[in-house]
């Protein structure tokens, strides 16, 4: 009965331990899943030629609203990137489901920043918003991590 007791307690300390570390690691902005899927809101392009930051306009992801989303676009030296063309797509990609809606780059604000109009996520999930930039500097691309 003593080697049970202890198996139980030892047992328990580890998923502890296994609930600390995945907490972290959401807290810190990564989580470890396939292909290091992670949730940063600021991020080097794939190209490296831009640096990039992406958040809803009210501060807040709802689920099922149509939501605006800003974002802000910079050289690596932190120019802003002015008038860029920016095309959205997205959808939960391990459902192999797009986004119900076509979100659109509809406002430039200055400063390098974006207005992005028409995002929704449907459902609760692991959502990805891709943005492709069109810019003087070139052209890039960007993948964003959304977890509701």
């Amino acid at each position: 009965m003593a080697s049970l007791g202890r198996y139980l307690l030892i047992s328990a300390a580890i998923t502890a331990v296994l609930i600390a570390v995945i907490a972290a690691a959401y807290l810190f902005g990564y989580a470890g899943g396939a292909g290091g899927n992670e949730l940063a809101r600021a991020k080097s392009s794939e190209r490296g030629l831009f640096s990039v930051s992406m958040k809803p306009e009210t501060g807040a992801v709802r689920i099922g609203e149509t939501q605006a989303w800003l974002v802000t676009i910079r050289m690596k030296s932190g120019q802003p990137v002015e008038n860029a063309a920016i095309h959205v797509a997205g959808g939960m990609a391990e459902q192999n489901q797009g986004l119900p809606t076509s979100p659109q780059a509809t406002d430039y604000l200055g400063g390098g920043s974006y207005r992005i109009q028409g995002v929704k996520f449907p459902t609760p999930g692991w959502w990805q918003l891709r943005l492709w930039i069109f810019a003087a500097a070139g052209t890039d691309s960007v993948i964003f991590n959304v977890v509701l």
